[in-house]
């Protein structure tokens, strides 16, 4: 299956960027459309399209949308954007800011005008200074031409868009941290529905709020322009995955970059479009972002990516952020080199994640350092079924899945570093391809 072209047509494009060049490509012809829509049948031709999150979770789009109140009794409804992207090994929404920015604001202006919402914000990981000033040049274009602002396109609708740089939090892409560091909180998360209401219901500043990924948002122009049941017939071999998806692809490949593929496509297929492997054989695949369950080369060669089909391989579909491990990679130091982050990243407002995360880090650290003692393969599995469904938000799934995952998948590693002190694959050869924070490990 030949990689898709939808999201990143003219991403290599300079012109592009500018708002004539991305009119002259057929840009804002989905708003265009969109502004003489009533504002249910935008949101029925998300739901037709099928949709789903674009960051991670898989939720549906349009059930997001048509949960905002059909008649604006409050004073404000918001869509924020969560551009926060901190997953390791993601870069697909930086790519999309930098080089199709306008696909961007054009899809939450959908967005906002499907959902009755006046005010729009861009949270934007901190680091990415170079997307936000991407954004802030098209967002004054956008003003300047009428795209953006009071009474967009002679339609009668309002709506401003802002830009907030966080401060490089990990925790802020969990949507509600994410507003609470957008109101100049802790970005630490809230309760979540049942025992809170949902952000549609009471979000930012306890306003009916959308929240959605950047590629999600990106999607919203070309099926309102093209058609739900278009986009729909993409993907449609999948049991419920629809549409094309972004996979940030890195790691012992020979074109590490950004794919845009429908779903259906194999990861081995996904593998040949980033130019197969280098430095050795396929070992191991983490398929979707560091906190997706990692596979071995045997899963790879039956794992068809889409949300419902990489659950067979028991892994996910995730950010996408896909890394490929050749046969070289101590999966003991990989794993702990990705609990360290987690460990690092925690919030520390649930005891499950503040103290279980920290504990993985220190058992696998004494292992990758020659003192691995019997039992800790055990210890590491009680810990992760402490954290697992029993943290405040989803951090601390995401920091037991990888280290439950490689337990499950190459237990041989770590009872085989437990009982050496030392990597089944330390040898000269392979500490000559691996990165100079492995090396100081494996020496």
């Amino acid at each position: 299956m030949a990689e898709y072209k939808l999201l990143f047509e003219h991403a290599h494009d300079p012109a592009f960027r500018t708002l004539k060049g991305y009119l002259d490509k057929g840009g804002y012809k989905g708003l265009t459309k969109a502004l003489k829509m009533e504002r249910q049948a935008i949101i029925d031709e998300i739901k037709t399209s099928g949709l789903r999150g674009r960051g991670g979770a898989g939720f549906p789009t349009w059930i997001k949308w048509n949960g905002i109140e059909k008649e604006k009794t409050r004073e404000h409804h918001y869509v924020l954007c969560n551009a926060d992207e901190g997953e390791p090994g993601t870069f697909k929404d930086k790519q999309i800011m930098e080089q199709t920015p306008f696909i961007l604001i054009e899809g939450m202006t959908i967005a906002a005008f499907a959902t009755l919402a006046d005010t729009g914000y861009i949270y934007i990981r901190g680091e990415f200074v170079d997307s936000a000033r991407a954004l802030r040049s098209a967002i004054d274009e956008a003003y300047a031409n009428g795209y953006l602002g009071k009474n967009i396109q002679g339609s009668g609708f309002d709506f401003d868009l802002h830009i907030h740089l966080g401060a490089g939090s990990y925790e802020c892409g969990e949507e509600s941290a994410l507003m609470s560091s957008l109101m100049g909180e802790r970005g630490m998360p809230r309760l979540k529905f049942p025992h809170a209401p949902l952000p549609t219901v009471a979000g930012l500043w306890d306003y009916p709020t959308v929240i959605n990924n950047v590629e999600s948002y990106a999607c919203a122009p070309y099926i309102i322009d093209r058609g739900g049941e278009w986009y729909a017939t993409l993907g449609a071999a999948t049991k419920n995955s629809r549409g094309t998806k972004l996979f940030s692809v890195s790691g012992h490949v020979n074109k590490p970059g950004n794919f845009e593929i429908e779903f259906g496509t194999t990861l081995l297929e996904l593998l040949e479009m980033s130019g197969g492997m280098k430095g050795g054989k396929l070992k191991a695949c983490v398929p979707g972002g560091s906190s997706v369950p990692i596979i071995n080369a045997e899963a790879v060669g039956q794992a068809i990516i889409g949300y419902e089909e990489m659950a067979d391989v028991k892994s996910m579909v995730g950010s996408g952020a896909c890394m490929f491990l050749n046969e070289h990679t101590c999966i003991v130091s990989f794993i702990w080199r990705t609990a360290l982050f987690y460990a690092n990243e925690s919030c520390g407002k649930c005891t499950p994640c503040r103290e279980g995360t920290k504990w993985m880090e220190q058992i696998l650290r004494r292992i990758v350092m020659g003192n691995g003692q019997p039992g800790d393969m055990d210890l590491l599995l009680q810990i992760t079924n402490q954290i697992d469904g029993r943290s405040f938000c989803g951090l601390g799934d995401a920091a037991a899945w990888p280290v439950a995952a490689a337990l499950r998948v190459f237990p041989e590693e770590f009872e085989y570093y437990i009982k050496h002190g030392k990597s089944m694959v330390n040898t000269p050869e392979a500490l000559a391809l691996a990165p100079k924070w492995q090396q100081a490990v494996l020496t």
